[in-house]
């Protein structure tokens, strides 16, 4: 008999099985997955770790792959709505039914080992991948690289995307810290592909202590504008007259770039023409990701979370300014540089709106307060319980031309989207 019947019994137990949330390291979720035969995919794959970016590096990836025709699968993290976004297959997420069965193996195969919450989740990935037979499998690193749960699996190409300073308590307290543990994920005699334009030297020193094939935006492979498109070069090929990415953003130019030179390498096993890339990028879509809804108040949802990336989303944000007011819905996690976030983007926000995010280290709207940089106003800052709350009283506040920006954490936005924006 399956211990559980239903998917949120699966995974509130799975929250209370291994005594530490996160327990970075490969030995107890390697053993099981050495037992259910999963150490050696039968599919390439393509690990993609870095601080900002890797969800859209992967959904970039997605799309053109599949634009050529593969069928891919994908793995990623946190979800935003639904645990079943994680795995997806050909675009679609896997089904209660398939969770819950690869679940009950998962546990079957264990044998008393405790796997956290994350582990789990790899696991039943890789299981799902495998049954479901991709041609490239895209694996997305939950934290850090060297320790995460994902590297246990050695990819055919892997990708690191922008590097910023966040979760220092796990993974170090600067950038040349944290890149080499993102550089974990790097192989001897397999290409490591990085779309972070000045990446710290621990990447490239890693790359080359390993034997790994280094490959680096700016250096090995380059892009630029050409007013309404694009063009990218490097190992040995050039593509004119590319389309912007569907996604939002001057940034998302660097994830691409990444992406096509990791395709690049992949061209003789897999080849892409020029037309699948220009699908893909125009197909693109990716939830939370400036993610906009019109109307007379526009919405913009956005799951930055650290100061880096609410970096690139006031560049977004300046650059359109709108006729009236920008209201910002901000509710952040107690590990996060709340300072940084709100410093980064309080030149391009009217009004501020502090939620209170009632999860495991959710923060309060009072202690959020006071962990933000001074905004130079008084009245711009107002403090509600949760996010739902935060987000009825812009849209009362807000009038035609005013826009409503809500960003700090997953959780966040997923509250405000569960308010029917």
């Amino acid at each position: 008999m399956p211990r559980f019947k239903t998917l949120d019994e699966w995974l509130h137990w799975q929250e209370t099985l291994h005594p530490v949330r996160i327990d970075l390291g490969l030995e107890r979720i390697r053993r099981v997955a050495a037992r259910m035969g999963l150490l050696s995919p039968g599919h390439a794959i393509i690990t993609v770790a870095g601080t900002n970016g890797k969800g859209s590096s992967v959904a970039l990836l997605e799309s053109i792959l599949q634009a050529a025709g593969y069928r891919v699968g994908a793995y990623t993290s946190p979800h935003l709505l639904r645990y079943n976004e994680r795995i997806r297959i050909n675009g679609a997420a896997v089904t209660d039914e398939m969770l819950c069965a690869t679940f009950q193996e998962i546990d079957r195969q264990r044998n008393g080992i405790t796997l956290s919450y994350f582990e789990f989740a790899t696991l039943a990935a890789l299981k799902i991948l495998t049954v479901n037979a991709p041609d490239i499998g895209l694996l997305e690193v939950g934290l850090g690289g060297r320790l995460d749960a994902v590297n246990i699996i050695d990819p055919d190409i892997a990708l690191v995307t922008a590097i910023g300073i966040d979760h220092v308590e796990w993974l170090g307290k600067d950038r040349d810290a944290i890149g080499r543990e993102k550089a974990g994920i790097f192989r001897r005699g397999r290409p490591a592909v990085c779309s972070d334009p000045a990446p710290p030297p621990t990447l490239a020193e890693t790359a080359e202590t390993l034997g790994a094939q280094w490959y680096c935006l700016q250096r090995h492979f380059q892009f630029g504008v050409d007013g309404t498109s694009w063009h990218w070069s490097g190992a040995g090929q050039r593509y004119e007259s590319l389309p912007f990415p569907a996604l939002a953003g001057a940034h998302q130019l660097e994830n691409a770039a990444g992406i096509l030179m990791v395709l690049a390498l992949l061209q003789e096993r897999f080849p892409v023409t020029q037309s699948a890339i220009a699908r893909g990028l125009e197909r693109v879509t990716l939830a939370g990701r400036c993610q906009r809804i019109p109307g007379d108040m526009e919405v913009i949802l956005d799951v930055a979370h650290n100061p880096d990336g609410a970096v690139r989303l006031a560049e977004v944000l300046s650059k359109e300014t709108p006729a009236g007011q920008t209201h910002l819905i901000l509710g952040m996690l107690d590990d996060k540089d709340a300072g940084g976030f709100t410093t980064a983007l309080d030149p391009v926000v009217d009004r501020w709106y502090l939620a209170g995010l009632e999860v495991e280290r959710g923060l309060p709207a009072g202690e959020l307060r006071q962990r933000i940089a001074e905004p130079g106003t008084p009245g711009r800052v107002h403090c509600y319980p949760d996010a739902g709350t935060a987000f009825r009283q812009a849209r009362l506040a807000a009038t035609a031309g005013d826009r409503i920006v809500v960003c700090g954490s997953f959780y966040t936005v997923a509250a405000v989207i569960g308010c029917d924006v």
